[in-house]
Parts: C-alpha cells; structure tokens; sequence
C-alpha cells in the first residue's frame, strides 16, 4: 500500500516536517515558511476559549527586586541598579490537561512572569523544567496531539503519548526528569522556574551575551509520588490554587531568587554541544549560576477570570538590553503566543488591566478592532511617519543583531562535537539516588507497559539503553514484569 502524502491546508505536498526553514544552518526562522506558519497559527485556533496548552493556571501580583549588580551583561533598566523594585505578575500552570483538570498530576508547569518595567512590559515565559521534549516548533502541534485526550476516545492515550516520544529521541532528557521525583510539585510555591531557552542579554557597550535563567525556590523544593498525587488529586484537584491564594492571603508571601547562566555570544559556535538546542542544559561547571535578585509574590488577583486567565504573556516582549537567541524553539514561540493571544482574547487584549504597561505609557498607530479600549485621540494621525507631532521609532535595537550565513531551506540543527541526544539523560539518572531511579522505572514503566504496540515500546526503551544500560535494563524488565503479570 502506497504511503499516504503529508500536505498544507492547501493540499500542496510537504517536503519536510522535521524541520523549520531558516536562514542557513543554526540561524533564524523565516517568515517564508508558509508550512510553519500555517501549522502554528492553525493550532493556536484549535480550541475556544481556553488555552490549547496551560489551560489550567494560578497567578498572583509581586515584585521584584535586584539585589546584584548586573549592569556589565545587560541595558535593561529594570535591572539597571540594585534595589531597584519592579512590580509584577505571575501565573503558573498545567500544561496538557483542560481547564477543568486537577493540578496534582505528572505534568510539565507553566512559570510566566510578566514584568512591569519603565521601558515597557517584559515578558519571562518559562517552565518548571531546566529542558523541554523537542527542538523545533515544526513538532510542537504534533507533540501537544500525542499529549492531549484522543480525538476519537476523548481522553488522553498511552499509545499516542509514547508513540510520539518513540519518534523523538531527543525528548529522552524531558522524559527522565518528567517521570522522576520532581514530575509532580507539591505546590507551584514548592518548584523551580526555569527560561529553558537561551536568551541575549546585550550591556550598554553594545557587548552581547547568551543567558539561561533560573528561578531557585526560597521554600525548598517538595514533590509528591505518584500515590500522593493521585490521593490529593481526589481530594482537591484544586490543590495547587488552594495552596497559593490561602499563603498569601495569611501573609505567607512565597519568593524566588534569579540567576543567570552566561555565556560570552562568541564562544557559542565553538561549544562541544548546540548551546541553543532545548534539550540540554548548560553544566554549572562550565558557566555557574550568577545571582540577579528576587521575586516575592505578595496580593492575590481580585478576579481570577479578568487577571488570571485573560493574563497574556509572550516571549516577543523584550525591553532594550534582553533579546532572543537562535533557539529554534524560542523563535517559533515569538510567533505563536502572540498569535494565541490576538485569537483567544483579541487584537486589544493588551488594553487588559493584567497586560497593559504599568510603569509607562503604550503609544502607537494601532486602531480600532474588537473590543478596542483606547480611543483615538481627536485630530491624531494613524500613520508614520508625519509631521504631527506623533510617536516615533529612536533607531536603537533592543539587542545585538544575530550573524547569519548559509542557503534558505528546512536545515537540521547544526551539530556540535558532543551533541547528542541521550548523555544528559544518562547523567541525570546517574545523579539520581538509588530509591529515585526505583521510583523513576516504575513511573515510566507504568505508562509504558499499557502501549499496545511491541515495535513502540521497543524504540523507547532503546532510549533508555542509549542513555544508560542499567537505566534501559531495569526499565526493560519492569515494562514486562507488568504486561506478563
């Protein structure tokens, strides 16, 4: 039987979809990818109206303080001086379940912060994990449909869950940190943030830096087995929200401290692995962590609806002296949280309260369209340039300007020395303890054993023996302990 063609909404035959097309080997995306594009704005308008991905969410008001100067990596003026105060949002989330599902499940966390800075809103869009399942956004449709219920049994599947992850060795790393102790938090007060991408940083001399960003609990990190995640699930699958909004409403004001990860933009081609690539992480032996300062969370929203979910937040707002980087993945979000947020809650949706700049003033040519809150004022002109009097661009990048060489095309991620899909995932095993990677095996081989497809199965678990023999072994022999017992 001839193989069914993969086409574009207009039937046009796709020649790849593994891989975004950009500008030469390791450079950025082009808007000239009409399958990328296309993909990613049409997944943005799967579901009304709530989130595709991060549906179920928390947030809360705060600030953040520096308390370290860090003035030689980045412009930026909310981290211009230390003590310097900037208020601030949080939200964090589920990612793969619907609005309605619990928080206390084995599920990746959404940590987004949305800073209110002088010089505009800057927008932190991270995760509970220092890494992600994939690498290009070409994939990140197809991996939410593996991950999200079945459309024809409405709930979610073992067979499209691992069927996918057989077809995406590099989402091994993701897998051994999502199914170990840290799967399922206590509470969000009780998790790490992490950026996950690579940032630029860029000082006032114009020198650019990469950087990755974490945000290091001050309560301790605390998680739940599977049992417990299961037992508080049933007994309050609001556990997480409870948790926060009751600790600060007692003044129990839950905190994070920032630190950096930098790297010199010109050692980045040299590095032995892709610095970009978001499936690894950057050793702290090669680049340690650099403090930055702290975020306290300290209000509750009023209105969960009007600040929680309708709170927009996308990785494209930068400020001056904070950029992006050549992360494939990074630079397919810049394109598809804004467009999720125009769709969802509409072209003015930053005129929300919870998005609006607080610290300054929006000012620009944007008229009109649904639900616009911002009248023009009489006699203003809706172009530029004019001679009015009106807004106008200063001339100045936000960010040192990303070198690029090569042929337009769909390229593979370009391949370092020691780039590879399963080291860091055997690292991490190997760091673990030995009641950790018991409970590690069993968590995988509880989802694994239920795949009803032996060739499925067997690619996973040739994951495992890549990262490590004895990981893949003890992983092997739990998967048929349960599917022969």
């Amino acid at each position: 039987m001839s193989k069914r063609v993969l086409t574009t909404e207009s039937g046009a035959p796709v020649a790849d979809n593994q891989n975004s097309a950009s500008a030469g080997v390791g450079g950025p995306l082009l808007l000239q990818d009409q399958h990328l594009l296309e993909k990613l704005a049409r997944f943005n308008r799967e579901r009304i109206p709530e989130r595709v991905v991060h549906a179920r969410g928390s947030g809360a008001y705060g600030h953040f303080t520096v308390t370290d100067d860090v003035s030689d990596l980045t412009s930026a003026a909310f981290l211009s001086t230390v003590g310097k105060r900037t208020e601030l949002f949080t939200r964090f989330s589920t990612v793969a379940d619907n609005l309605g599902g619990a928080d206390a499940v084995r599920d990746p966390r959404g940590f987004a912060v949305k800073f209110y800075t002088e010089e505009g809103n800057y927008d932190f869009v991270g995760n509970n994990t220092p890494v992600f399942f994939i690498k290009d956004p070409l994939k990140f449709p197809d991996f939410i449909h593996s991950q999200k219920r079945d459309p024809f049994t409405g709930k979610q599947e073992p067979d499209n869950v691992w069927d996918f992850w057989a077809h995406a060795p590099e989402a091994t790393h993701q897998v051994t940190w999502l199914m170990g102790d840290r799967g399922i938090p206590a509470s969000y007060r009780h998790m790490n943030g992490y950026g996950s991408h690579t940032y630029q940083w860029t000082n006032a001399a114009g020198d650019a830096f990469f950087v990755k960003y974490h945000f290091k609990t001050n309560q301790g990190i605390r998680s739940l087995s599977a049992e417990q995640g299961q037992e508080l699930a049933g007994k309050d699958a609001n556990s997480h929200q409870t948790d926060l909004l009751q600790a600060i409403e007692r003044g129990v004001h839950p905190s994070w401290t920032l630190y950096v990860q930098v790297m010199p933009a010109a050692e980045a081609d040299g590095y032995r692995f892709n610095p970009f690539d978001l499936t690894k992480v950057w050793p702290h032996a090669d680049y340690p962590l650099r403090r930055v300062g702290r975020l306290v969370l300290d209000r509750n929203p009023d209105n969960v609806f009007a600040e929680v979910e309708q709170a927009a937040f996308s990785p494209n707002n930068f400020v001056p002296g904070i950029g992006p980087s050549p992360d494939k993945m990074l630079q397919g979000r810049l394109f598809a949280y804004a467009d999720a947020h125009r769709y969802r809650l509409g072209v003015n949706h930053t005129q929300l309260a919870v998005n609006a700049p607080r610290a300054t003033t929006a000012d620009n040519y944007g008229r009109d369209g649904l639900m616009a809150a911002n009248a023009q004022q009489r006699g203003e002109k809706n172009y530029e340039p004019n001679s009015y009097g009106g807004p106008a661009e200063t001339g100045t990048p936000l960010s040192a300007a990303l070198a690029v060489h090569g042929h337009t095309g769909t390229h593979e991620a370009p391949a370092h020395s020691k780039d590879d899909d399963f080291f860091q995932a055997g690292e991490l095993y190997r760091l673990m303890s030995e009641e950790e990677r018991a409970r590690l095996v069993a968590n995988i081989a509880g989802g694994l054993s239920q795949v009803s497809r032996e060739d499925v199965i067997e690619k996973n678990l040739a994951h495992f023996h890549a990262a490590d023999p004895e990981y893949g072994k003890r992983v092997e022999a739990a998967v048929r302990a349960l599917r022969e017992g």
